[in-house]
């Protein structure tokens, strides 16, 4: 079976193409800019590339030229287009209504646009790229795979928030958690490689990157998360500001004579990183703090003062930690990063073996908690979600 996986982002697609029998990657890539100077970047698994400029106008243009680069005669790796067998897309909200991934249906389509509003600047580009398939594979099964489906079982604790039960009965005002399919597949993958049942461990998985959440996993589900009813809430970011006093909010719209949504602009666009060091890039942060700047060294120390409470704050609710995971850009590559969270915490069982994290070590911990840097796989996660709906579907079981 060959599951095609598609990411429709504001102004790209992300690819992939891969043969689930041994899950390999066949090809994948990106189209980018799409309804401007557009450009696509693909690879082969064999290490083929290819780059073009075009002009890119929709969505369906754009999955269409994935289609036409899959089947090319030099760079192509399937023969006919009927060799893919599904594709998963990935959407970024599924609302309350949706709590693991799903075969698309009409159904799905309009619960999906139902919740629009919770996350205007990526579900409307999702469902381009859904009806976009519809069009382009129209006997193929497609299936949803939801960003948000790893947080929708949180214990009534963890998601509630302490505001008027109207407000959230109208406008479903819950936590919801991002990042989940990341979360999900390194838990999952932590538990193959410390040789013990997921349902058996305390796992905290670092997704540290331009966007990043803490999440912990007991009892193999998900049973708290940083990120909110929106990605702004938690860690500080790239451009997002993460916890802030929401009386702030008011009072910056008072004095400085902003409107609402100029005030969440800043905090989404304006914020995090950004606004501490003049960078948004933690690796250019990372250098200019090693090389003396007070700015970036004091943005990265309190970056890692916000992880490590997050860490402590979960070791506590889970009752203590047995695996602690690093992943995503930052967490996958920044040694000195990993370091500043992981520093003073030997008391809890967490320890670096320094060497072994300068070098990104799949194991970089000698204490009691295993702490491991295992790169993340969203894509793969997908195709494996995509594979199991459809084998469910076979069998005749219920879906959604």
């Amino acid at each position: 079976m060959k599951v095609l996986v598609l990411n429709c982002g504001s102004s790209s697609v992300k690819f992939k193409l891969l043969e689930m029998a041994d899950e390999t990657e066949l090809a994948g890539g990106i189209v980018e800019e799409i309804g401007h100077a557009s450009q696509l970047f693909f690879k082969t698994g064999d290490n083929k590339e290819l780059t073009q400029s075009l002009d890119i106008s929709s969505y369906e243009h754009a999955i269409q030229l994935v289609l036409d680069t899959l089947l090319d005669k030099r760079y192509g790796v399937i023969g006919k287009k009927t060799e893919i067998s599904a594709i998963g897309h990935r959407v970024v909200h599924g609302g309350p209504e949706f709590d693991q991934s799903t075969l698309i249906t009409e159904q799905v389509i309009k619960a999906i646009n139902a919740v629009i509003s919770l996350s205007p600047l990526h579900n409307p580009p999702n469902l381009e790229g859904i009806s976009a398939c519809q069009k382009l594979f129209p006997d193929t099964p497609q299936v949803a795979v939801f960003d948000t489906a790893y947080g929708a079982r949180l214990p009534q604790a963890a998601y509630d928030y302490a505001i008027p039960e109207p407000w959230k009965t109208k406008h479903h005002i819950r936590r919801y958690g991002f990042h989940g399919t990341s979360h999900s597949y390194v838990s999952s993958r932590a538990a193959e490689i410390v040789q013990q049942p997921l349902e058996a461990l305390r796992i905290i998985s670092c997704h540290l990157g331009s966007g990043a959440s803490v999440c912990a996993t007991q009892n193999g589900r998900c049973v708290e998360t940083s990120m909110g009813f929106t990605p702004l809430e938690g860690l500080v970011m790239s451009t997002r500001s993460g916890d802030i006093d929401p009386a702030i909010i008011p009072f910056i719209a008072k004095h400085e004579g902003l409107s609402v949504e100029e005030i969440d602009t800043v905090l989404n666009r304006e914020s995090g990183l950004k606004a501490l060091c003049g960078t948004t890039d933690f690796r250019v942060a990372e250098e200019n703090a090693k090389n003396g700047d007070s700015a970036a060294d004091c943005a990265l120390r309190l970056y890692a003062h916000r992880v490590k409470k997050y860490i402590g704050a979960y070791m506590c609710l889970m009752g203590g930690l047995d695996v602690l995971i690093f992943t995503a850009g930052v967490g996958e590559h920044s040694a000195y990063i990993r370091g500043k969270i992981v520093f003073n915490l030997n008391a809890f069982g967490l320890l670096l073996d320094h060497q072994r994290n300068e070098r990104n070590d799949l194991d970089i911990g000698k204490g009691r908690v295993k702490v491991l840097v295992i790169p993340t796989n969203e894509e793969l996660a997908i195709a494996r979600d995509t594979r199991a709906i459809l084998d469910q579907s076979e069998r005749g079981e219920k879906l959604f």
